[in-house]
Parts: structure tokens; C-alpha cells; sequence
């Protein structure tokens, strides 16, 4: 079954629309150049209003390592996903401060990208087109890889039946395709959501 993860989740009502919704995931990010930032404190205010079921993942870029595993010490997240420059010295560093699950993401461009994604010893790994671009990557660039990811890089109600049905991806990961003018859109939650399970039980 593909899990689905709403990513930069900022409000209350982003939360009780994921609780209603139930993805398997939610995503807090943390890097400030995002237009969905959110800081530690709020992150920490809205984890307390998510559903225990649903597991939260915090978007980090480069950030020391510590603050990451005390992030998930407090049980502000549940899951490290790592979105910079973070190398298997940091992943490795990281595994000694926390046992919790490891998300490296990784642009997809060609045949190297897609290797070196393969090659990651995080837990999952998350295949994107680019940092929030909104854009989809080509999709045959990933079809050797047997390991279980997250595919993300815009995806919407639009493709997403698609990728199921072509990829069997671990989980899907959308932000941008679930909002209406830069902010999350309950609706579009919902049907996106419905569309992955629809084909799930195809």
C-alpha cells in the first residue's frame, strides 16, 4: 500500500484536516527560507494537536545534528528528513544521538542522482525534482531502484494515480498540490488523498 505524506503543514486547521484525513505522514519544515516555515515551538504546539496515528516528520537543511535529535528526543517529530548537504558522516553522526527513522532526500536529474539515492544508508529516501519546484521529474530514471522511497516533485490530484499505478513508490510526498494560494487546501487534502487510495485498491 502507498502511504501518502502532506508536507508543510503551518496552521491548526492544516493539522485538524490531516487528522480527519489520515495520512500516514506529516511534514514540518524547518528550513526559515521556506514559505512554510514554522519554528520549533510552533511545530511542537501543532504536534500536540496531531492525531497520535499520524507520524510527524521535520524538514531540516543542514542543520546540526544535535538540534535534530533533540527535536526528536521531545517527540516534536517522529522522523529526520534531511534536505541539504547532509552526507553519510552526517547520517552516520546523527544515528549516534537518536535511533528514530532517517529521510535523505535527494534532486533526481540522471542516472548518477538516482544511483547515489540507491546507495543511502537513511532508512528512506525521498526522490525529488528539486527543492519545492513543483515539477516532475522523469520517472524512468528511478524504475531500477528496489529499496522503499518517497516520491515527491509535483505531484497533484492531476498525476499522482499515475505514479502509484507506475511506481509503486513506498509513499508519496505533496505540498505544493494540496494548496490554493499558498496555503493547504482541505479540499484538495481529501482528494488527493482519495485518489491514492482508489488506485491502491485497484
Amino acid at each position: 500500500m502507498t502511504r501518502i505524506k502532506m508536507c508543510g503543514l503551518f496552521r491548526p486547521c492544516d493539522i485538524r484536516a490531516a487528522n480527519e484525513i489520515k495520512p500516514e505522514y506529516i511534514g514540518f519544515i524547518f528550513s526559515p527560507g521556506s514559505r512554510r516555515y514554522v519554528t520549533y515551538e510552533q511545530a511542537s504546539e501543532l504536534k500536540a494537536l496531531l492525531e497520535p496515528d499520524i507520524q510527524a516528520a521535520g524538514v531540516f537543511v543542514d542543520e546540526d545534528p544535535k538540534i535534530v535529535a533533540a527535536l526528536l528526543g521531545q517527540g516534536v517529530i517522529d522522523i529526520a528528513q534531511l534536505h541539504g548537504r547532509e552526507d553519510e558522516v552526517y547520517i552516520k553522526e546523527l544515528r549516534t544521538l537518536t535511533d528514530r527513522p532517517v529521510i535523505k532526500a535527494f534532486c533526481i536529474k540522471n542516472e548518477y542522482d538516482a544511483a547515489q539515492a540507491r546507495r543511502s544508508t537513511a532508512d528512506y529516501i525521498l526522490l525529488d525534482s528539486g527543492a519545492g519546484t513543483g515539477t516532475v521529474f522523469d520517472w524512468k530514471l528511478i524504475q531500477g531502484i528496489q529499496r522503499p522511497y518517497f516520491l515527491a516533485g509535483g505531484l497533484s490530484l492531476d498525476n499522482v494515480e499515475e505514479a502509484v499505478r507506475y511506481l509503486h513508490p513506498y509513499a508519496v510526498d505533496v505540498s505544493s498540490g494540496i494548496e490554493t494560494g499558498g496555503r493547504k487546501d482541505k479540499i484538495k487534502m481529501a482528494a488527493f488523498a482519495a485518489a491514492v487510495r482508489k488506485e491502491e485498491k485497484l
